[in-house]
């Protein structure tokens, strides 16, 4: 083979590796992005489900524990079987929207 059929060989290797790649992490983000985004979803049309989110993080700081410590995130991830980060964003999103005047 000459060296500019090789060159294209490897050039052509790699955009496809390269699509592939893209593709596996686009799916993914989207994976992730539809889990978070189910996981609020939950909250938002159970209200009841928001409200004793809220009681148990105004338990938390009349105990003197902020709601999003590592400890109480932790706490919900296990209690919810979620991740940490997925158990602080549904934390974050509930305190902002139904108990605000948790810390």
């Amino acid at each position: 083979m000459r060296p500019l059929q090789q060159a294209l060989v490897k050039t052509w290797t790699l955009s496809q590796l390269t699509i592939r790649c893209l593709s596996l992490s686009l799916l993914i983000f989207a994976s992730a992005g539809f889990a978070q985004s189910s996981l609020l979803e939950s909250v938002k049309r159970n209200p009841a489900e928001a409200k004793a989110l809220c009681q148990s993080f105004r338990a938390m700081n009349s105990n003197g524990q902020s709601a999003l410590s590592s400890e109480a995130i932790n706490q919900l991830a296990s209690q919810r079987n979620l991740s940490t980060t997925n158990a602080e964003i549904l934390a974050t999103y509930v305190i902002g929207l139904h108990c605000s005047d948790v810390r």
